[in-house]
This record gives structure tokens, C-alpha cells and sequence, in this order.
């Protein structure tokens, strides 16, 4: 299957060379560009995607903005975004992760490793580690919703699947879940499936982020 990416980047000379990487992979088409958050909504009414490589940092709308209007729309087939930016800094990757990007890169990261995180987001995971997220989630929880959401959502969930989802939310990975339950692996990432799609949710990130804004996770706890 090909993965169709848009690339969102007010530099020209950044696109020319994402686009170079990509284009030479089998599994990778570059269906769309743009040169800011506007553009890229506007594009993406009209393209379908599968992954959009965003830059945080763009005139006129910037990427967490046009990520957040972006994954707002319920439609199935909404693309999932791959948040890129220049600057290592938590308030970054935080703003990324709220907006609901199911990854967080560096520009300068290696080819490979781009090409790993669009194809790790395209099949549906994220490319951020669970315990960097409840990091970040930790630091900047003031800019949660406060008080917690409730959500109705929540009854949806079994003993053992919202139990479950309280040990992804504190970043325990697949096989530490197996290991703290005593079950299968095979059996966490079941019951995982099942957790994100009862909730509505892409990925591990977006269900650690539920878990905060419906008070299911305190900080620090």
C-alpha cells in the first residue's frame, strides 16, 4: 500500500529536499505541498492523505493550529500528522501532542528516521515514547482543561480495559502491561485496539492525553 503524504513547510528549500527523500521510497507518494496552516487546510479539502508532515513554526497559521482544526473534522479518513519543527523544546512538543499529532521530530533528524516515523504513523502508531508524553503532560498540566472533562465515553470501557488504559497512560509499554497483568502481549494489544476505538481516539499518545483531560490520571501521581 502506498502511504500519501503532504508536506506543510513555509520553506521551499525544506519541502525540495523532504520531497527528494520521499519520492525515492516505493511506499512513500508525495501527493500535495503547502506553505503554511491555511494552504494546507485548503489543499487537504481537495487531496486525500495519509500522513501530513507539519511544521510547527509557519506564518499566517501555524501547525498546532492547522492540526487542531485538522483532526477536529470526525470524517474516518482523516490524515494523521507528523509534527516537525526546528527548536528542542518542550513547549513544542506539548503544543503537538495537544493539537493531536501522533508524532514529534526534529528536522535534522536522519532520512531513515523520517521515513521510519511516517510509516510507523501511517499504520496507525506514534512516534513519540508514552513516558516522554506523561513528561510533557506532567509539565504543562496547567494548560489542561481544568477542572477534568468528564466523558461519557469512559462507561464504554471495561474494568480491564479502562485498568488498562491507566497503564498506558502512566507509559508502560506493550510488553510491561503483559508482564504487570500477567497476560499475553497478544492480549494488551487487543484490548489497546479496543480502548482507541471505543474512545475514538488515533494512537497511545492521544490516550494518554484522554487520560489527563478526563481526570482519569492526575499529574504527578
Amino acid at each position: 500500500m502506498t502511504i500519501r503524504v503532504v508536506l506543510v513547510d513555509d520553506q521551499e528549500l525544506v519541502r525540495a529536499g523532504f520531497r527528494m527523500v520521499l519520492g525515492a521510497q516505493p511506499d512513500i507518494e508525495v501527493v500535495g505541498e503547502a506553505g503554511d496552516g491555511a494552504a494546507a487546510l485548503a489543499l487537504l479539502d481537495r487531496v486525500a492523505a495519509d500522513v501530513v508532515v507539519m511544521d510547527l513554526r509557519m506564518p499566517l497559521l501555524d501547525g498546532v493550529e492547522a492540526t487542531r482544526r485538522l483532526l477536529a473534522d470526525s470524517r474516518p479518513d482523516r490524515p494523521r500528522v507528523l509534527a516537525l519543527t526546528t527548536f528542542d523544546t518542550d513547549e513544542d512538543a506539548f503544543a503537538a501532542l495537544h493539537a493531536g499529532a501522533s508524532g514529534f521530530l526534529l528536522k535534522n533528524v536522519p532520512p531513515e528516521d523520517l521515513l521510519t516515523a511516517i510509516r510507523v504513523v501511517a499504520s496507525g502508531d506514534s512516534v513519540v515514547a508514552p513516558r516522554v508524553t506523561r513528561r510533557l503532560l506532567d509539565r504543562f498540566a496547567g494548560e489542561l482543561t481544568a477542572p477534568p472533562r468528564p466523558d461519557t465515553r469512559l462507561g464504554t470501557l471495561t474494568e480491564r480495559e479502562r485498568q488498562v488504559l491507566l497503564l498506558v497512560a502512566e507509559g508502560l509499554s506493550n510488553a510491561e502491561i503483559a508482564e504487570r497483568l500477567v497476560v499475553a502481549e497478544a492480549t494488551v494489544k487487543t484490548h489497546i485496539g479496543r480502548i482507541l476505538t471505543k474512545l475514538d481516539l488515533r494512537d497511545r499518545v492521544q490516550a494518554v492525553v484522554f487520560a489527563y483531560e478526563t481526570g482519569l490520571v492526575r499529574p504527578g501521581t
